[in-house]
């Protein structure tokens, strides 16, 4: 694949900080050297979880939205890798495979939003969309565990084809959010993911977690309310009138997902002051967020977790990273079945 970049021995010299008397995560992760086939290379690797990132922010770009999510994949390296390793991490059941780089695709990113401009960088989503599900279809097939790091949630579409091809059949996602990502499918971009698999025959069951009302639209509202296949509930009911509580509808939203495979998407747009593509001062903790990543995770079909939408700047890449790591050790932690 010409945007995968592998995550090679000289990266993680780069990014792994040693210390006499402990044990890093990044010192023990397993690595390919080479890959001419993705499936044939990993197959009978012995590793439980395939990591890898998408360094984009065209399907934000795309929307309208805040740039900056591609930023989220080297700030997750510089802490995962350097957090211990022990019996509780499992860093050799891991494989850090490397990321999707679009730094050439991105140069559209800078231009001022313009008619051609979002036309461009939907076409440009489209091809990140081949990339995304044959990695992830490759990844399923080959019996391993995809964690999916950065970009926006346009990348929820890869993940969600590549799922169903790798069982072909449709499949369900859980999607932890602010927004349902389900506008129409006028071209490809982060608001859209899951609306265009659906349409396309690859998404069945999906649940939206706590909603945000204020920002989805009455047409929205009233789409969703027509198809069966689809449910939600929202922040306010549960956070602020306390109409729902919050373990209850962790666990009415796996009743309906979780009798097939199903996919996990984590977009930090919900959580509270993490720095997004559209940053909340009003959201799930970061607590809430790793409890739900267990909750789910645990779960025999949980098929892939998909963290989205982050978007770091120098000052707070830490921040980001810290909490992006913690969703990646709770998920693999939760695994253990």
């Amino acid at each position: 694949m010409q945007n995968l970049v592998l995550f090679t021995p000289k990266i993680r010299e780069k990014f792994l900080k040693t210390r006499k008397g402990e044990t890093k995560f990044g010192e023990h992760v397993r690595l390919i050297p080479t890959l001419n086939n993705i499936y044939e290379d990993i197959l009978n690797l012995d590793v439980d979880f395939v990591i890898f990132g998408i360094a984009e922010d065209i399907g934000v770009y795309a929307n309208h939205g805040q740039t900056g999510t591609y930023k989220a994949w080297e700030a997750t390296l510089k802490v995962l890798l350097n957090i211990q390793s022990n019996s509780t991490t499992k860093a050799k059941r891991v494989l850090v495979l490397g990321h999707l780089d679009y730094s050439k695709a991105r140069e559209i990113v800078k231009q001022e939003p313009s008619k051609k401009s979002i036309s461009k960088a939907r076409t440009l989503v489209e091809q990140i969309d081949k990339d995304v599900t044959h990695l992830v279809s490759s990844i399923v097939k080959a019996g391993k565990t995809p964690i999916i790091i950065g970009g926006g949630h346009n990348n929820a579409y890869g993940n969600i084809k590549g799922l169903a091809l790798a069982k072909n059949d449709k499949i369900n996602v859980v999607n932890f959010d602010a927004h349902t990502d389900f506008r129409p499918e006028e071209g490809r971009h982060s608001g859209n993911g899951f609306s265009y698999t659906y349409a396309e025959g690859f998404l069945k069951h999906y649940f939206i977690f706590g909603l945000h009302e204020n920002y989805t639209s009455e047409k929205l509202f009233k789409t969703l309310k027509k198809i069966k296949h689809i449910k939600y509930n929202t922040y306010e009911a549960i956070e602020v009138r306390n109409e729902l509580d919050f373990n209850s509808e962790m666990n009415l939203a796996l009743n309906h997902v979780s009798s097939k495979p199903f996919g996990i998407e984590i977009d930090c747009d919900a959580i509270e002051n993490i720095p997004s593509s559209a940053k909340t001062p009003s959201g799930f903790s970061t607590k809430q967020a790793r409890q739900f990543v267990h909750h789910f995770g645990k779960h025999i079909n949980a098929n892939y977790l998909h963290i989205c939408e982050a978007a770091p700047s120098k000052k707070n890449q830490t921040k980001v990273g810290k909490l992006i790591s913690y969703l990646i050790t709770d998920f693999i932690k939760a695994h253990d079945y």
